[in-house]
């Protein structure tokens, strides 16, 4: 195991200094991952100083996952650090079968660690006899054994009360924030795609020395489908910065700076936590309509998804400071202040 001394993540927007003993073989906290990201997972580990837990996970003939704890855990607090991203339902029920593993290995505690949660945008009801999956994915959680989750950048924050177990919620924006303050943009305008991100890029400009703020008001058709129709906000001349949770076929996102650049925008820079890219996402973004498409490590990014303008950096110091707080039984949220 490794020896950390103090442990110091230093950015515009949050500085933690927590000081980490050594994690001997006695130690209570073990953190596993999953097949969703475990370069991220590696990460984590690296920050905590210790080694993730072995584990055998396999895949019979007819498709059914087999997972095998391969240490005792009876007594400790278990960490399963997964990503509910694409194939999400393979991905979930891995993470379940996870969680009952350790459920009957006698863990202490079992916390989800999920840096992307799937099913987010199914968070309530926009017609008759629609399920809202995202309480429902919660609700599975919960009774397959889940003591609590960790979660980051929820796409809408009312499904953190959808658990009926403690659920701590984390933000990867100090990371994009502390990446933008020391590119010294000029004439910076933070820019939200549509009315329902307003809060989190307002949030965002005032982090970034209470940068002005636009909005774009756009009228959804249906699915993935998007039609924008108005810049509400002074983006002439300016360096326009796109704010928002997560980026999917980016339909909204480049019919926005399209728009943004109509309106007189020097630049346009995309941001945004979670690079769901779905097709045709990576060929929409690459067309040059934007200077930079800056994303985290929340999700894997495969090799052909990579293009010439995306920027992708680590969440994993942020990820791994909540865990050991959860750990020691001492503040989440004080992190963000």
């Amino acid at each position: 195991m490794n020896t950390r001394g103090p442990v110091v993540i230093r950015s515009a927007t949050l500085t933690l200094q927590t000081a980490l003993p050594q994690l001997g073989e006695n130690n209570r906290l073990k953190l596993f991952s999953g097949s969703a990201n475990p370069g991220l997972a590696h990460e984590v580990s690296r920050y905590l100083g210790l080694d993730l837990g072995p584990m055998v996970r396999k895949r019979f003939a007819d498709g059914e996952l087999y997972i095998q704890i391969q240490e005792s855990i009876r007594g400790c607090d278990v960490y399963l650090l997964q990503p509910t991203c694409y194939p999400v339902n393979d991905h979930l029920v891995e993470l379940l079968i996870m969680i009952d593993a350790c459920r009957r290995a006698s863990a202490r505690q079992i916390t989800a660690v999920l840096p992307y949660y799937g099913y987010a945008r199914a968070d309530r009801k926009t017609a008759g006899r629609e399920s809202i999956t995202a309480k429902l994915v919660a609700n599975i959680m919960t009774n397959a054994g889940a003591s609590r989750v960790l979660a980051m950048d929820l796409h809408s924050a009312q499904i953190q009360g959808y658990f009926d177990i403690p659920c701590d919620h984390v933000y990867g924006s100090p990371v994009l924030i502390d990446y933008i303050a020391n590119k010294n943009l000029e004439d910076l305008v933070v820019v939200s795609p549509d009315v329902g991100g307003v809060a989190r890029a307002r949030a965002f400009a005032k982090k970034l020395n209470e940068a002005p703020l636009a909005i774009i008001d756009k009228r959804r058709q249906a699915h993935n489908v998007a039609e924008v129709m108005n810049v509400v906000g002074d983006v002439k001349g300016k360096t326009a910065v796109l704010v928002d949770d997560m980026i999917d076929t980016a339909g909204t996102i480049c019919e926005g700076a399209r728009l943004l650049k109509q309106e007189g925008a020097r630049q346009v820079y995309a941001c945004a936590t979670h690079a769901v890219f779905s097709p045709p996402a990576v060929e929409r973004l690459s067309s040059g309509v934007f200077e930079e498409v800056i994303i985290t490590n929340t999700i894997p990014i495969e090799p052909e998804k990579r293009f010439d303008q995306l920027t992708v950096l680590s969440v994993a110091n942020l990820l791994g400071e909540a865990i050991w707080r959860i750990h020691e039984e001492s503040s989440v949220s004080s992190m963000f202040r």
